[in-house]
């Protein structure tokens, strides 16, 4: 195995966060150690929090992110708890993967916890989603559960296929187990992103409550 360069490592996420025109790192800091990354700082929105997670995970050598950064929202993003709520509200109506009379709100000095049931994880995925871009947010907790809908066997079979058809992924590396509909994941990819995109393929199957992602990242 290549042992990992930290400060090459530490080189690239930088240059990455920089290259993102999207996100304002400017008062990230960067810290490598074996290949784990700790961001530290604060940042200016809880999107761009999340933004610069998937930035930082996709750099080569990355093998896992530490975040420690706080949100700092500028003065005219300020929001009470009541105002965020209701841009909440309307937010989950307006988005037509959600469905209606599904997910419960809660909001706490900026915080959002999201309850409720659903059928698919796209829409868990796509309630937090209509949350997570809204003035004001400095955080989301999405607690919505996932009703199961169909067997272990159906569900491995169904990731199966799904990462044999996916050309990015090296299928024969990873293994899928399956236990009534909570789903775990074992081998080795080269990458980070390819780690997230198995886990992706994984939830994308219907009836999944639960993702263990043991992948390895082996660069």
């Amino acid at each position: 195995m290549t042992k990992i360069d930290d400060s090459e490592v530490r080189r690239k996420v930088l240059a990455e966060l920089d290259w993102d025109p999207s996100i304002d790192a400017s008062a990230v800091g960067v810290a490598v150690k074996d290949g784990v990354v700790t961001l530290t700082g604060s940042i200016a929105s809880y999107w761009q929090k999340k933004e610069v997670e998937r930035v930082v995970k996709r750099v080569a050598g990355v093998k896992a992110v530490a975040e420690d950064l706080t949100i700092k929202l500028p003065g005219t993003a300020q929001r009470c708890d009541a105002d965020i709520a209701q841009s909440v509200v309307s937010g989950l109506r307006f988005n037509v993967a959600v469905p209606p009379d599904r997910v419960k709100v809660v909001v706490e000095n900026g915080w959002v916890t999201l309850e409720g049931e659903v059928e698919w994880q796209y829409q868990k995925s796509a309630a937090e989603n209509a949350v997570k871009y809204l003035t004001g947010v400095k955080g989301v907790t999405n607690n919505i559960s996932i009703k199961p809908r169909v067997s272990a066997a159906d569900v491995k079979a169904k990731i199966e296929s799904a990462f044999a058809r996916r050309a990015q992924l090296d299928a024969n590396q990873i293994r899928v187990e399956a236990t009534d509909n909570r789903v775990t994941l074992r081998g080795s990819v080269h990458s980070w992103e390819e780690k997230e995109d198995a886990e992706e393929a994984a939830w994308a199957a219907p009836g999944v409550t639960r993702v263990e992602n043991n992948v390895i990242v082996n660069p």
